[in-house]
């Protein structure tokens, strides 16, 4: 008996280190012949034709599919929202912007919960002025400098007449498998946990978002309805379902958000949901995991995000050395996603040039892509495309 549970725990071992090495496919010769479904038959068979039947029927039940098979929800209800001024941190564009520092608290059930704003203002000009908001998950880039690639370029975006925020994600849920829920889930939403289509982390950072909009609906010197949201990598698979959530949001940029985010995920290219469940589990809803290695029998797939957020603007970016990524899965979620905006909502969104071909930046009506040289990290070489999208667009 002791040699045989010798035996399977050693067994398991094997199984676990082979897993955890388990190589990702780069080959696109390796990638399985995409069967997707399609965006404009509902689960009763029907074809969608009209404005009306996609915002009263598939929309609804797409939005479901991602609630439930993929992302979790994200809890609208609270009680109150309070919004308090503090100065902590000097502000180091001062001759140009002031910053405002600022705590919400949210109160739910007797319980609250206080997230961090970091929000620059520009001085010249008299407003309202547009907003651009970065989910940030980088403690460097809390208050606001300006690294040397440019992730929150404050400087830039307000000389640009950009009033932009940034709040760090561990303000609202941890990104630790375990301590996520010690945030706003344990305190606010404590009914959540455990579901298997509960708010994850993914889902509490799209909610601190919610609360950031809700600031700046408020603030007389910012126009909401021009207000733009920004993520990258895991914070742009966070933004997106943030849009999916909350129509407040006129164009949302996830900049190399890959699997669970852009990417296509029956492609199983580069990043797969088996390796994103196995690496951060805490970030999407556990219904996900039953898709480990069985993306085939997903009942849905990224190219049906972006039409959950139509028809308000849409950018994705890559980049060619981020094969992790899957930057043709991302061009081709986008690519075919946009069917939406042209069949449904009548705007100019086709995409007509084939991913191998492509070279510069693609910018429609609505909706926009890029690819770039170089590595996964957000640059000011993407801000500086994205906002030429903006210019057209906002």
């Amino acid at each position: 008996m002791k040699l045989t549970r010798t035996l399977t725990l050693l067994f398991l071992l094997i199984s676990m280190h082979t897993m955890a090495q388990k190589e990702p496919n780069y080959d696109e010769s390796k990638v399985p012949a995409l069967s997707l479904p399609d965006l404009f038959i509902s689960e009763s068979g029907a074809y969608i034709k009209s404005k009306t039947e996609w915002e009263n029927v598939r929309k609804p039940e797409i939005f479901k599919l991602f609630e439930r098979e993929v992302y979790g929800q994200i809890p609208k209800d609270f009680d109150q929202i309070t919004f308090e001024l503090v100065s902590q941190t000097a502000n180091p564009y001062e001759d140009i912007s002031t910053l405002e520092e600022v705590n919400i608290t949210v109160l739910r059930n007797g319980k609250s919960h206080t997230m961090r704003l970091n929000f620059f203002l520009p001085k010249t000009g008299n407003g309202p002025f547009p907003v651009i908001l970065l989910i940030n998950y980088k403690p460097k880039y809390a208050d606001g400098r300006l690294n040397e690639e440019g992730f929150w370029p404050v400087k830039e975006l307000i000389e640009r007449g950009f009033a932009t925020a940034s709040f760090h994600a561990e303000t609202v849920a941890p990104d630790q498998v375990e301590s996520f829920q010690s945030g706003i889930i344990s305190t606010l939403y404590p009914e959540q946990s455990g579901l298997a289509d509960g708010i994850k982390a993914l889902g509490a950072w799209g909610w601190g978002a919610m609360r950031a909009m809700d600031y700046f609906e408020h603030h007389p010197k910012v126009d909401s309805q021009k207000s733009i949201l920004v993520g990258f990598s895991r914070s742009g698979k966070a933004a997106l379902w943030t849009s999916a959530n909350d129509p407040r949001w006129a164009i949302t940029f996830a900049n190399e958000s890959g699997c669970g985010g852009a990417a296509l995920s029956k492609r199983k290219f580069g990043e797969t949901v088996e390796a994103i469940n196995r690496r951060f589990p805490h970030w999407f809803a556990d219904n996900f995991k039953k898709y480990n290695e069985n993306e085939e029998s997903l009942p849905l797939d990224q190219h049906m995000l972006p039409g959950l957020i139509a028809p308000r603007a849409v950018y994705y970016a890559s980049a060619r050395e981020d094969q992790w990524a899957d930057p043709k899965g991302e061009y081709l979620g986008l690519s075919l996603g946009s069917r939406v905006y042209s069949e449904i909502y009548g705007k100019k969104a086709e995409f007509l040039t084939e991913f191998e071909q492509f070279s510069g930046p693609v910018h429609l009506e609505s909706v926009g892509y890029h690819i770039r040289e170089g590595k996964h990290n957000l640059t000011w070489e993407d801000w500086r495309i994205f906002l030429e999208f903006v210019e057209k667009n906002l």
